[in-house]
């Protein structure tokens, strides 16, 4: 890279507009969309999408809501020619839906865009030439003059072609081809010239596309563009004004959403950003960036997973883990910090009275994606306290006590480490049930039976356990069942441990669900040791989770002690 850019580079130069009004405009309703991934998306795949491709996206689109739909560049080759004849003779373009065609503004191709376009019941035209200042001068030796009369001509024999099919219903759009570094007084003395000839109305509808060919500036200067272009062009009233990002700069999306404030009525683009270079803008980030504002986009990503899977296949194009909305990695966490507050962000919802969505680090929920949860939360050792609590409360319904999920976050964090990988959800209950012996089968001390007798304010307990194969009968005083089996163990064996923490909730909200305890007991050197147990009897579940703790404290202290 250069020391002095400046002797090579040039910033673009800022519109003077000091009437501008956007920043302080809000988007309050969804533009039009015009999907160009079967043309613009399409040209730029290294393998261009054949008839059972194309048409399988076009249904997608269909299905997700498009209106307006640019089906192909008839003239560019057979392949998009026939697809255009297909749609329209097999009948398959829905009533409400415009397909869209391209061509060049070369009387040739004009021709031969038509004749795909015969006996279509609706559609629209889209032609188009380059007016920037290096593109008249580099590319086609032309004067300010030359490029308004080709852009003239061009739509002098389209309105021709068109009077000679009346039974179709015909949209007129020209596009500036290289608007955004074109100048706009030249830029708005061409359009007018176009819209002169076509008339636009009602009956005569016109859309004018302003694009961002390849993108020279930051958002906020085509946002001043396209307002002073509204602002100063006498049709404005008469024309539908549209815009065509690309994201040369990344700041597709942000240059759209501004022009929208600025005055566009439609966006152009491709799902997921698909197209030359740096791609289209992405029509599915827009609409759902206005989506989680509290606007309907008017189309339907319900099942986004699907829509990629398409896209995927037809365009035979990977997406990155962390695009936006749809990307394998965007409603994943694994940061402690960010699991804590997603963790706690689920549980107000429990709770809020109204029903606005506040989960930290989440601007959509999911599940409007089709998404599940499950991914929402994934653990590795940067993972805090709350990932593995989240990933066993929400697969398990298990509540743990902050400390327990403190202590099992830290055996989590080593594994995973040892590992060099992230834990999955089976990994992490195998674990936790392993950890703290949550049923009788996997403990080292199991419960038999027990028997418990009040007496005033104390109890006697007697409990059968099994150890290593062999059967122990115990027996305990104390003012509670779990004291009493305390007094119990700590008879038998010198270990001397006391119940520091318990705590118990069901699985279920059936009367017959079962339920969960844990404990938490330290030894005299004050080491803690947590159990846990689930059974459909609580105290059976309490008991069994003492022994669990007991089990670890033995291992440690009383075998250590032989």
């Amino acid at each position: 890279m250069l020391n002095h850019p400046q002797n090579k580079y040039r910033s673009f130069e800022f519109l003077e507009f000091s009437e501008r009004t956007w920043p302080s405009q809000k988007i309050t309703c969804a533009p039009i969309w015009c999907s160009t991934d079967l043309r613009d998306g399409n040209q730029a795949l290294a393998n261009p999408m054949d008839h059972e491709r194309k048409f399988k996206f076009f249904q997608l689109l269909v299905a997700c809501g498009f209106k307006q739909i640019e089906v192909a560049f008839p003239a560019a080759s057979e392949t998009d020619f026939n697809f255009v004849r297909y749609l329209i003779e097999q009948n398959k373009i829905p009533n409400d839906v415009s397909i869209q065609v391209m061509t060049q503004a070369r009387a040739d191709l004009i021709d031969r865009t038509f004749e795909s376009l015969v006996g279509v019941k609706q559609a629209i035209v889209h032609v188009y030439n380059a007016t920037a200042e290096v593109f008249r001068r580099v590319v086609f030796q032309k004067s300010k003059q030359e490029i308004i009369d080709l852009a003239v001509a061009s739509t002098k024999q389209i309105k021709s072609l068109c009077q000679k099919y009346p039974q179709t219903k015909w949209t007129y759009q020209y596009s500036p081809e290289t608007f955004c570094f074109t100048e706009i007084e030249f830029a708005l003395e061409i359009c007018e010239a176009v819209a002169q000839v076509w008339d636009p109305s009602p009956n005569n509808p016109m859309i004018i596309n302003l694009p961002t060919t390849v993108e020279v500036s930051t958002p906020n200067i085509f946002a001043d563009q396209i307002e002073y272009f509204c602002k100063n062009f006498s049709k404005r009233e008469q024309v539908c004004i549209s815009v065509h990002p690309h994201n040369d700069r990344g700041t597709g999306v942000a240059t759209a959403e501004l022009a929208l404030l600025a005055g566009a009525d439609r966006i152009e683009g491709c799902l997921f950003g698909n197209g030359e270079r740096t791609g289209n803008v992405d029509l599915v980030n827009i609409a759902l960036n206005m989506y989680t504002q509290g606007i309907s986009p008017e189309l339907d990503f319900s099942d986004i997973n699907q829509v990629a899977e398409i896209v995927k296949e037809c365009n035979e194009l990977p997406i990155h883990p962390r695009h936006p909305y749809v990307g394998e990695l965007v409603f994943t966490a694994f940061s402690g910090s960010h699991q804590d507050a997603i963790k706690k962000g689920f549980q107000a919802r429990e709770t809020q009275v109204h029903s606005y969505w506040e989960v930290p680090y989440l601007p959509i929920d999911p599940a409007d994606l089709g998404c599940s949860y499950e991914a929402v939360i994934r653990v590795n050792s940067q993972s805090g306290k709350s990932g593995a609590a989240w990933i066993l409360q929400q697969n398990h319904g298990i509540d743990l006590p902050r400390e327990l999920q403190k202590d099992f976050s830290q055996i989590v964090q080593k594994i995973s480490d040892s590992y060099k990988r992230e834990l999955s959800h089976a990994e992490i209950w195998a674990l936790f049930r392993e950890e703290y012996g949550v049923s009788p089968s996997e403990s080292e001390f199991r419960l038999i039976n027990y028997q418990s007798n009040k007496q005033s304010h104390t109890y006697d307990v007697n409990i059968s356990i099994e150890v290593q194969g062999q059967l122990m009968h115990l027996a305990g005083h104390g003012n509670g069942l779990l004291s009493a089996s305390v007094k119990a163990l700590n008879i038998k064996w010198p270990c001397q441990i006391t119940i520091a923490e318990y705590s118990e909730h069901t699985l279920g909200k059936h009367s017959n669900s079962r339920s969960i305890s844990y404990i938490r007991c330290v030894d005299p050197k004050g080491k803690t040791y947590w159990g846990v147990a689930i059974d459909t009897d609580i105290a059976t579940a309490s008991i069994q989770a003492l022994l669990n703790a007991f089990a670890k404290s033995y291992s440690v202290n009383c075998l250590a002690a032989l």
